[in-house]
């Protein structure tokens, strides 16, 4: 495998950098006339399995978008009410910057590296595309929390075309669905 994500990131290193918003449609609007990002490709009813909120089992549900600005991928979340990692930032700190996303080829060695730096896994599950994640809670340390999301070959063409479509975009079509993505 490359050194580099299939849009230009290290592994090991930020490829995300994440926000809770009120609003998920309202904050594709704003990211992409305030900050030309996009376009936003999000779906409404996001839903990871087998997650799990501070090693209980959940079913919380999310609204999430994601768009890219460069090589750098943006996503926003909209929380269901149920208790969740993005609950415990907006309660400590109002909606906003939520965390930062790491790309890894390694993930249990990453989970296991950074436990041992004494975080917790505060949320975990796989995405309906199979991709293992986990939310380091981070939050004491840092401004946010420390998202690890492994990387394969499916993460990297779906996150791809996402990048892909940023390339060029002349700001049309800004909120576009994520079944639109998939089907290329």
């Amino acid at each position: 495998m490359d050194q580099l994500t299939s849009f230009g990131q290290p592994y090991g290193g930020i490829c995300q950098v994440a926000y809770v918003t009120p609003d998920l449609h309202q904050g594709m609007r704003d990211f992409a006339e305030k900050f030309n990002t996009g376009p936003w490709f999000y779906t409404d009813e996001y839903v990871l399995h087998d997650a799990k909120y501070r090693g209980q089992p959940t079913d919380m549900k999310m609204g999430l978008a994601l768009a890219f600005s460069g090589h750098m991928c943006f996503e926003l979340i909209t929380p269901d009410e149920k208790p969740s990692v993005y609950r415990d930032i907006i309660n400590a700190r109002g909606w906003g910057f939520h965390h930062l996303g790491m790309a890894t080829i390694n993930f249990e060695a990453d989970v296991a590296r950074y436990k041992a730096m004494g975080y917790e896994v505060a949320f975990e599950g796989h995405t309906p595309r199979g991709i293992r994640l986990a939310y380091m809670d981070t939050s004491g340390d840092m401004p946010g929390m420390l998202e690890l999301i492994e990387f394969n070959d499916a993460q990297n063409q779906f996150l791809k075309l996402v990048y892909e479509a940023s390339l060029n975009w002349d700001g049309k079509d800004p909120i576009r669905p994520m079944a639109s993505v998939l089907k290329r």
